[in-house]
């Protein structure tokens, strides 16, 4: 066999024994084995912010013998920003804006009255703080008919987007498309969520599904990956902010 050869689905090996940060001119670099991490476009991992490189390099210091990559979110999220977001800033604002469009929390049931009375408990609150310190007025819908958003909205989320760094715009994206809501990653951006608590507003639905019917592993399973990814990523907020 080959050397280096894997059977398709076999995990890479781990091929290093030491991860540290080191601080650069161009900010803070991740490296394994005193050789900096490189993306898969071969750019060099250098992070704005101490802390965000420590998250990354955390994850690689986690492993044991072989690599689960895909469970990496933070080099993920670190390799979309610098590989992907510089040449793509306008679209990825674009995509954001496209949630916002038909956010998940601007959608509130007419039935039953619990979930009625959960979605405006859990829901009304954010979306007049958005309205009042953030300029943003967002039309609550209701039931699963198409409400359209003010363009001028949209244009101020998409706004809001590009003033971001590549780091942060990449995280905004990440987290529209985990919770569904431009509304919800915006607020955990600013701080006022933290991630358990909006990926929870994400899942009102699903929860009180859940309470009436019960739950399976297997979505048991994936309801715990994706909070992780959300504790991710507000993680990541705090320490672009550092």
């Amino acid at each position: 066999m080959a050397r280096g050869y894997r059977e398709p689905g076999e995990k890479p090996r781990r091929f290093y024994k030491a991860v540290e940060v080191v601080a650069t001119d161009a900010g803070f670099a991740v490296r394994l084995d005193g050789r900096g991490l490189r993306t898969p476009r071969a750019g060099d991992v250098v992070l704005p912010t101490r802390a965000l490189a420590d998250q990354v390099a955390e994850e690689w210091a986690g492993q044991g013998e072989t690599l689960a990559l895909a469970a990496m979110h933070a080099t993920r999220l670190a390799n979309t920003a610098i590989d992907a977001i510089p040449q793509a800033r306008e679209a990825t604002a674009q995509v954001i804006a496209d949630y916002a469009a038909s956010d998940l929390v601007c959608y509130f049931a007419t039935e039953p009255a619990g979930l009625v009375a959960r979605q405006q408990a859990y829901w009304g609150p954010l979306l007049g703080r958005l309205e009042t310190e953030a300029g943003l007025r967002f039309v609550r819908g209701a039931g699963i008919v198409h409400q359209p958003q003010p363009d001028e909205t949209l244009d101020q989320v998409k706004a809001l987007a590009l003033a971001l760094d590549d780091f942060g715009l990449a995280g905004l994206a990440f987290g529209a498309a985990l919770f569904g809501s431009a509304v919800l990653v915006i607020a955990l951006q600013r701080g006022w969520l933290a991630g358990e608590d909006a990926f929870a507003l994400s899942r009102v639905d699903e929860v009180w599904q859940e309470d009436q019917w019960g739950v399976d592993a297997e979505a048991a399973e994936r309801t715990e990956r994706l909070r992780g990814e959300a504790a991710m990523l507000a993680r990541w907020f705090r320490g672009l902010a550092r």
